[in-house]
């Protein structure tokens, strides 16, 4: 016990240490236990922190701040109702001929590794094909009645989605509009004494802003060449392999190698085993290594340089505890533990211990 309690009186005697935990802590649980209640007001907050630097240099325009948010807020609602009308019936339509697709697609896989056997007779047998086979097919089968039962639940999903389209834009416009306000006020509740906590905020807003704002680009473009790509090699279901493909760099590593098996899957059930098949896995894994060697430092040059091991377990970690919204600020979240550890105020034994 006098270890944990030197511990904590080494590292909680200064107030500014406590008034940082507190609100580190005050945030996790915010989210935690009313994440899906203030979800549209997180998002409004995520967008309108994005789009300050827009307004900001449309004040410097001498454009009215009134005015430079209505703009951006109209924008963005003109972005999303685009997005919504134009590309999400064409990806609703192509996930239902997928699945009208599927039996062809194991047919063709079948096919493939029913031959297996009789090619590498001293490696695999007929039994373990049979088997890989059968759990393939209880596992497809299974995943067409969960997504067929759950039909109501996606109608009533739009519905909600529906409400986000006009609510999200208005808290934004609100939001950017009268920014100082608002901060004004939450800076009545917040510590006199703030020097620990714009030190954090400074490092990690130095680079959170790049990050997102060059993520949603990345997003963007490789979505865009994947389906000029997959059209211009003719793939079926373009639209949708190059969406994922799109998203995959979220996860960064992880997405790229995963992203593969469908598109090769797709490939292989279209073409066989030909040359246009190995076109696909050429033209993705090139744009997959353009992607890593020359977009990203274009993008990223100014942002985050963390190990990748960090990232893969700050990937796996906030992905496991808060699902695509924690896979996507994985990156953002493991640069604020950074900038956590690199303010927290180090006593002379710490430096004692740590120094050559």
């Amino acid at each position: 016990m006098n270890i944990i309690r030197d511990w904590f009186s080494r590292h909680f005697s200064d107030p500014q240490v406590v008034t940082l935990s507190l609100l580190l802590g005050g945030g996790i649980l915010l989210v935690v236990f009313f994440g899906g209640y203030l979800a549209p007001v997180f998002a409004a907050v995520v967008f309108a922190y994005l789009l300050e630097g827009p307004v900001a240099r449309l004040e410097r325009w001498r454009v009215p701040r009134r005015a430079g948010a209505a703009l951006v807020s109209l924008m963005l609602l003109l972005a999303v109702l685009l997005s919504a009308f134009a590309l999400v019936p064409l990806l609703a339509r192509q996930v239902v001929q997928i699945l009208q697709d599927v039996p062809g697609v194991v047919g063709s896989i079948q096919s493939w590794l029913e031959g297996l056997p009789e090619r590498y007779p001293a490696l695999i047998t007929q039994d373990q094909v049979n088997t890989v086979m059968d759990a393939a097919t209880r596992d497809i089968g299974s995943l067409r009645q969960v997504v067929l039962s759950r039909s109501v639940v996606v109608g009533v999903s739009l519905l909600y989605l529906a409400v986000y389209l006009v609510l999200v834009p208005l808290l934004v416009f609100f939001l950017l509009s009268d920014k100082g306000a608002i901060l004004a006020w939450l800076r009545r509740f917040g510590p006199r004494n703030e020097g620990m906590v714009r030190q954090v905020w400074s490092e990690v807003d130095l680079q959170l802003a790049n990050y997102v704002r060059g993520k949603a680009v990345e997003i963007a473009l490789v979505w865009i060449v994947a389906y000029l790509v997959f059209s211009v090699l003719g793939l079926k279901y373009a639209m949708l392999l190059s969406a994922l493909v799109g998203l995959s760099v979220l996860v960064p590593y992880i997405g790229a190698f995963f992203m593969t098996l469908p598109v090769m899957l797709v490939a292989y059930s279209q073409w066989g085993p030909t040359a246009y098949t190995l076109y696909v896995l050429a033209a993705y894994i090139v744009l997959q290594i353009l992607d890593g060697n020359v977009l990203v430092p274009i993008l990223f040059s100014e942002a985050v340089s963390l190990h990748p091991v960090v990232i893969i377990a700050a990937v796996l970690f906030f992905g496991g505890v808060w699902g695509f919204w924690g896979v996507f600020f994985a990156i953002p979240l493991a640069t604020l533990v950074n900038a956590v550890i690199n303010a927290w105020p180090r006593t002379t034994q710490d430096a004692l211990e740590t120094a050559p």
